[in-house]
């Protein structure tokens, strides 16, 4: 078991859930049980996934648990898109987002390596 916060991907999945739920609130009402509420979950689902492979024994099961948020965060970067395709964004507006999110998959993505080599050097792990 080990801490989410311990964690600097943690902090930056939560800023890029905050920040999206920001710029998400002047969507349409229309869109309030679509775009809106699917980009707020996969933004959510990023840091909830860590948190989740946090709390549960053994390495593997965390590095499962990373590959679920990194999932999510590729789905936030297609739902960003479709965004400003439908000017519910403008490109400026879904740049940060995007650069925020690529960010997290990359340190979700190093995590993972990093994980994955310290679990196949290690003849006890989980």
């Amino acid at each position: 078991m080990q801490n989410p916060e311990d964690l600097r991907v943690t902090a930056s999945a939560r800023t890029l859930a905050i920040q999206l739920y920001r710029a998400t609130s002047r969507f349409p009402t229309s869109e309030r049980f679509g775009l809106t509420a699917q980009m707020r979950r996969a933004a959510v689902s990023i840091s909830s996934n860590i948190a989740e492979g946090c709390g549960r024994n053994g390495v593997r099961e965390l590095i499962h648990f990373l590959h679920v948020a990194l999932g999510s965060a590729s789905e936030l970067e297609c739902q960003l898109r479709l965004a400003v395709g439908l000017a519910f964004l403008t490109g400026s507006e879904a740049a940060p987002l995007l650069s925020q999110t690529g960010d997290v998959k990359k340190m979700l993505a190093g995590l993972i390596k990093s994980l994955r080599k310290r679990t196949h050097h290690s003849p006890t792990a989980p």
